[in-house]
Order: structure tokens, then C-alpha cells, then sequence
């Protein structure tokens, strides 16, 4: 599939860039984007969430009442969990949400996700830029010339660019990764992928190992 290049003005340039069917045309399969979408969401947890059970709850072990006669149920601490003040009872602790999928499921889940896009014309290709210093107005000129002022977008860099970067970081619906961290999540979550045309051919060598 061929595609016209655009230049930052958004004008057509003489340029096209092929997009290769084995990463843009493939049929996709939902459930490996399920578990890498899955696996993306889950290792941003940090997991510290904690709350003190009976045996870490400051109070008297003093028992309350007599065991018999009262007419009410025994109770023998204050730290029991039916008591207000009392220790939680299985209370969260402190884990590691992340877990591991294959490699190919993650390449096959990322193809799925820019098939998808492909598919809704989605993705625009750009020529490669910088801007001379950080700017948040270069980088939203930038996006109105493609039309996509209204549109969350992903914009993804043959390389690290510090200068368009900082230029995106401000602003809400843009994201700006390098090619090498593109994730299925990212792809998903933008309604228009923008590729840098060297990001291109870095794309195909990761997908197409």
C-alpha cells in the first residue's frame, strides 16, 4: 500500500512511501491485542496499596467483656475487624501486577492495531523535521496543517527528538514516542497515527524480525 508524504505544511510532497502488507494489511486478531492492551494497563500499576490487618493495629489486647452471659457475641480484642478502629480484614498488600506475553503476540497485537488503522485511513505520513528550539505553538501549527486539530493523535519519530517532544509534552490528545516504544495501546488510543517516514522502515524492522 502506498502513501503519500506530507510535509509539515501539510502540503503533498513528490514523495510516496510503501506500507507493506505483512504489518498494515494483516488480519487482525483481537484477542492478542486484548492481552497486550491487558499486559500495557497492568504494568503502569505501581502496586504500594496497603491497608494495616489485626496484627499490625495499635490497641489494647485487654479482652472487653466476659466470655459468657452477656448476651452478645464473644469478643476477646479490639483489633478484630467488626470493631470500628479495628484491622481490615484481607485487606490489600503491596504486589507486582505485571506478567508476561510472547514476544510474537506482542509484534501480531501491535500489526493488528495499525491494521486497524490502516484499514480506517488513519495514518498519515510525515516528513522527517525538527523544530530549532521547544515550542508548543510549532507543534500545534503542526497539527492543525494536517487537520487534525480536533483529533487525539499519535506522532511516532524514527529516533529520539527532544525539541518536538517538549513541543507536544503541554498539550492534551498528543503523545510523541519513538518507534522503537510504540505500543498497542498508544496506536489504539489515538484516533490518527502520524509516522515520521524513517520511522517507517524502523517500524518494519522491529515488526518483521
Amino acid at each position: 500500500m502506498q502513501v503519500e508524504v506530507l510535509n509539515i505544511s501539510g502540503k503533498k510532497t513528490t514523495k510516496k512511501v510503501d506500507l507493506v502488507d505483512s504489518i498494515y494489511s494483516v488480519e487482525p486478531n483481537d484477542h492478542c491485542i486484548y492481552l497486550d492492551v491487558k499486559q500495557h494497563l497492568a504494568n503502569q500499576r505501581q502496586g504500594t496499596h496497603k491497608s494495616k490487618e489485626r496484627a499490625e493495629i495499635s490497641r489494647t489486647t485487654k479482652k472487653l467483656k466476659r466470655q459468657k452471659g452477656t448476651g452478645g457475641a464473644r469478643a476477646g480484642s479490639m483489633k478484630s475487624p467488626v470493631f470500628v478502629g479495628g484491622g481490615r480484614a484481607f485487606g490489600p498488600r503491596p504486589r507486582d501486577y505485571s506478567f508476561k506475553i510472547n514476544k510474537k503476540v506482542k509484534s501480531l497485537a501491535r500489526m493488528s492495531a495499525l491494521s486497524y488503522k490502516a484499514k480506517d485511513n488513519a495514518i498519515t505520513v510525515l516528513e522527517d523535521f525538527n523544530f530549532e528550539a521547544p515550542k508548543t505553538k510549532n507543534y500545534v501549527d503542526l497539527i492543525k496543517n494536517l487537520n487534525l486539530d480536533n483529533k487525539k493523535t499519535l506522532l511516532v519519530l524514527g529516533g529520539t527528538n527532544k525539541n518536538v517532544y517538549l513541543s507536544s509534552r503541554n498539550l492534551q490528545g498528543t503523545k510523541v514516542v519513538a518507534a522503537t516504544d510504540l505500543n498497542t495501546y498508544d496506536i489504539l488510543h489515538a484516533e490518527n497515527v502520524i509516522l515520521a517516514e524513517s520511522s517507517v522502515k524502523v517500524i518494519e524492522t522491529i515488526l518483521n524480525k
